[in-house]
């Protein structure tokens, strides 16, 4: 195993339905509450939420960098959905759904597969979790 280059260190106290998270350093902090789609009933954060904006984040930053590489001066944006689907069996499984747009970028599709590929939350997930991509508009 390789050295890291950087480690984030979160605490998590209870769960999702009525817990408490906060990163090490104190720069985020969030009650984990159920969506009202699982019976929440109060505000709060759910993990998918948070996943959503991590692995955008994420691929958006790696997107960004191939894009410059080219010398193309646009801005990424991304919607991004995970969704939390029950199979037959009752469990959970997790699916994504990246929505980016990068209208003045030729060949944006290629880009986006070539991040798709480098990203390090995508190659985490490849094989486990189906991604879907939908590039300015188009789903690919």
């Amino acid at each position: 195993m390789t050295s890291p280059v950087y480690t984030a260190e979160a605490r998590v106290t209870g769960g999702r339905a009525d817990g408490h998270g906060r990163t090490a350093d104190g720069q985020l902090a969030v009650d984990l509450r159920l969506p009202k789609e699982l019976g929440g009933d109060r505000e709060g954060t759910n993990p998918e939420q948070l996943f959503a904006v991590g692995y955008a984040g994420c691929f958006a930053s790696v997107l960004d960098m191939l894009v410059r590489k080219q010398n193309l001066d646009t801005n990424v944006t991304i919607d991004s959905r995970v969704l939390l689907n029950r199979g037959e069996d009752g469990t959970f499984t997790l699916g994504v759904e990246l929505d980016i747009e990068l209208p003045a970028v030729p060949d944006a599709a290629r880009l986006v597969g070539s991040a798709h590929e480098l990203c390090p939350y995508s190659r985490a997930i490849r094989g486990n979790v189906d991604v879907t991509l939908i590039v300015n508009g188009a789903r690919q």
